[in-house]
């Protein structure tokens, strides 16, 4: 068994090792994407508690209230309510959103990109085969037929999400799973009689990891930008629980006379999309043994 183990050991530490570490430390752009990131984070979870008001609050006397007015840091909306306060709110749920999207469609990606990657034949050809079905149709369409006969919910929305977007993720691990099959540790582990499960999933995926980390965290900021855009299209999470998606729709009518409420919510959408993919680009370095970085 150490025979078969060893390898995976020795990836596992090259995975983990300070170099890789170092590389992406020097990665200036991937270094402000997480310091956005974590600033976002804290803004959405701690900010809510510290504002006077809270994402639901009516004051039809602040009406269209400009931003610095008073507590109100970014203003209101045309009901009075605070635009930090629903802000902060609507970024728990559209972060949220993006991340448990980002587990859903990497796990569903992988499943079928290693089965389809180590048995390859016809299960793998028919496996792909019904990818590229799945890519034939532009994403952004077969996201809102789903959305338009489903009930919106944050729940719903995420699962609607990880549906179209794990086809990439597939693509990337039956390439990378295809490549590794036929290495020594892999005809090694099969001497020794492993199952095909075992050896698809504790001795292949490890060494697969780092593309799959990489194409995972670019797609928090795919699955962010869609349910913006289903929001804003009417599809997604329904008023009066905020979204950076619906807030966007809300503000489209009040350009003119308010136009913080297009800007603020359209700030944060493209910080923290642009955030996550400085993030994967950094890990992309890092993991690239070749990176002119290190």
């Amino acid at each position: 068994m150490s025979a078969v183990a060893s390898p995976i050991a020795i990836e596992q530490i090259r995975w983990w090792q300070s170099r890789t570490l170092r590389r992406f430390m020097r990665h200036r752009l991937a270094l402000i994407g997480v310091a956005m990131i974590v600033i976002l984070t804290f803004a959405c979870v701690c900010g809510p508690w510290l504002l006077p008001y809270d994402e639901l609050y009516i004051d039809i006397r602040a009406r269209f209230a400009s931003p610095m007015t008073g507590a109100h840091i970014f203003g209101t909306d045309p009901l009075g309510r605070d635009i930090a306060a629903r802000l902060f709110m609507a970024g728990r749920i559209s972060l949220l959103v993006g991340f448990f999207a980002m587990l859903l469609s990497t796990a569903i990606g992988t499943v079928i990109g290693i089965t389809a990657g180590y048995y390859g034949g016809r299960l793998g050809a028919a496996l792909m085969r019904f990818v590229d079905a799945f890519l034939s149709f532009p994403s952004i369409f077969l996201l809102l037929v789903l959305a338009a006969f489903i009930k919106p919910s944050p729940f719903m929305i995420t699962v609607i999400i990880a549906v179209t977007s794990w086809m990439e993720i597939a693509r990337i691990v039956e390439a990378e799973i295809r490549s590794l099959r036929e290495r020594d540790f892999v005809m090694a582990a099969r001497m020794l009689g492993l199952r095909d499960t075992k050896i698809m999933f504790r001795e292949l995926l490890p060494n697969a990891i780092g593309p799959i980390i990489v194409a995972a965290t670019l797609t928090v900021a795919r699955a962010i930008l869609l349910e913006a855009y289903v929001s804003f299209l009417g599809y997604g999470i329904q008023p009066p629980l905020p979204s950076w998606g619906n807030m966007l729709n809300g503000a489209q009518q009040y350009l003119d006379r308010a136009p913080w409420l297009a800007i603020v919510p359209g700030v944060a959408i493209t910080l923290a999309v642009t955030s996550f993919n400085f993030i994967g680009d950094g890990l992309r370095d890092a993991l690239d043994a070749r990176s002119d970085i290190d």
